[in-house]
């Protein structure tokens, strides 16, 4: 269910993605075959700050991995999260609490209430959406435009 005041339209996404560089990427992991391991390392390739959280791990792509949002020393624009929508309520209330600009949540999460109190808290909100997914869409993603899959096609078109 969207919500009303969703900022998930392209100009919107466009502005968040122009004008916040730092990017909280809350269960991140660390293995390269994982879809948030692989949006972090495009954001970071593209000149995002990454600051992977993930209290299973120390660092995450040479950046140091924090336990939870209010660990990191340093102010965060967006706050990606590749958790649960049930895990949504709490994570918006520490991004809120950290001062974030936006709660990002990935493609199948969403949580309305939870949204909505972020929304309140004049936080830019998208949900369902990946972030790699919209920066390549917008900005064109050169060189990292895909998500290697290790299968060859014989399909026309397809190199």
């Amino acid at each position: 269910m969207e919500t009303p005041y969703q900022t998930a339209d392209t100009h919107a996404i466009r502005r968040i993605l122009s004008k916040y560089k730092s990017i909280a990427i809350v269960g991140v992991s660390n293995s390269p075959h994982r879809p948030s391991y692989f949006a972090a390392k495009y954001m970071q390739h593209h000149g995002y700050r990454i600051i992977p959280v993930n209290p299973r791990y120390k660092t995450v792509l040479g950046e140091t991995c924090y336990e939870s949002l209010e660990a990191i020393p340093e102010p965060v624009d967006i706050v990606d999260c590749f958790r649960h929508a049930d895990e949504i309520p709490a994570l918006a209330t520490q991004a809120i609490s950290i001062e974030a600009k936006c709660l990002w949540l990935q493609l199948s999460i969403e949580h309305p209430q939870a949204e909505t109190a972020a929304h309140n808290a004049g936080l830019d909100v998208v949900s369902n959406r990946c972030v790699k997914i919209e920066h390549a869409r917008i900005f064109g993603g050169l060189g990292f435009a895909g998500v290697n899959t290790r299968m060859i096609s014989s399909r026309r078109g397809f190199r």
